[in-house]
């Protein structure tokens, strides 16, 4: 069964860091392309960031251009999301997903989904 889990995310101020990671199991995340994406009640959820299979190409939500950071580690099944300059807005709880393709972008229809991280910023 495939399974993503995430952890890392918390409460900090504005201006501040987090690091989200998302370990995968069950399958070789490598053939799948990885992403991020969040929700807030009452909203739609968006795509974050995603990172193609090998890991060469990133593609990012406007939002969080040059604040956000993806990255993955085949061999430890994993994707990171270095999160930077946090704001307020950016609050959210934060799902880690996979699609068996070796690219994706923020507004594909995932295959697998985490449980979510919450991620809160106070101003």
């Amino acid at each position: 069964q495939f399974q993503l889990a995430e952890s890392g995310g918390g409460s900090v101020q504005t201006g501040g860091s987090l690091r989200l990671s998302c370990v995968a199991s069950g399958y070789t995340a490598s053939y799948h392309c990885m992403g991020w994406f969040r929700q807030v009640p009452g909203k739609e959820r968006e795509g974050v960031a995603v990172v193609y299979s090998g890991g060469g190409v990133t593609r990012y939500a406007d939002s969080v251009k040059g604040r956000f950071t993806i990255s993955r580690d085949n061999a430890a099944n994993t994707v990171y999301l270095q999160m930077n300059s946090l704001k307020p807005e950016d609050t959210a709880m934060y799902y880690c997903a996979a699609v068996r393709s070796n690219w994706c972008t923020i507004s594909t229809m995932m295959d697998y989904w985490g449980q979510g991280t919450q991620v809160t910023v106070s101003s």
